[in-house]
């Protein structure tokens, strides 16, 4: 795993801060039997999508992770994943909504975990599709690491099934 100790510059305002961690593994009730789930990681910061994808990746999960709306839906068209990691505030031609409504599209099921520091806007996105928790869920910028795993864990199920 990288050292990202030195990866946020306080002076650059315009960058998420990075809360740093021990990451405790994921433990699972099936005695830690688990498929290999792939997520795809859409985030446009790259320090924090290598630090998720590197995460994710050493407790076992298959990571696809691109930096922009474009190559998410480039993604999504040749491989759909188990979960989506999606940050809403991408910067390019294509934002983290339409990449959503693309997904949702595709893969109408498929567990979305939307990244982002609006709240408002992502709990009113869930409430006007009729969205739960197990198909879409929010979770604010900045954020620990560790809330990351648990809403991954929640949203897909522990159990292989395939």
């Amino acid at each position: 795993m990288h050292d990202y100790s030195a990866a946020h510059n306080p002076s650059d305002r315009d960058s998420t801060p990075i809360i740093m961690e021990v990451v405790e593994p994921v433990h699972l009730a099936d005695g830690g039997h688990k498929r290999n789930y792939s997520i795809l990681v859409v985030e446009d910061d790259p320090t924090l999508a290598a630090l998720e994808a590197d995460t994710l990746t050493t407790l076992g999960y298959t990571v696809v992770s691109v930096h922009s709306g474009e190559h998410a839906i480039t993604s999504l068209h040749s491989v759909v994943p188990d979960l989506v990691v999606l940050d809403l505030e991408l910067t390019g031609e294509i934002h983290g909504w339409d990449v959503l409504q693309a997904l949702r599209s595709i893969a109408p099921i498929i567990p979305v975990l939307i990244t982002s520091s609006s709240v408002t806007s992502a709990r009113q996105y869930m409430r006007d599709r009729g969205e739960t928790r197990l198909t879409l869920d929010h979770l604010p910028k900045p954020y620990p690491l560790q809330a990351l795993l648990k809403r991954i864990q929640r949203m897909l199920p522990i159990s292989p099934t395939h």
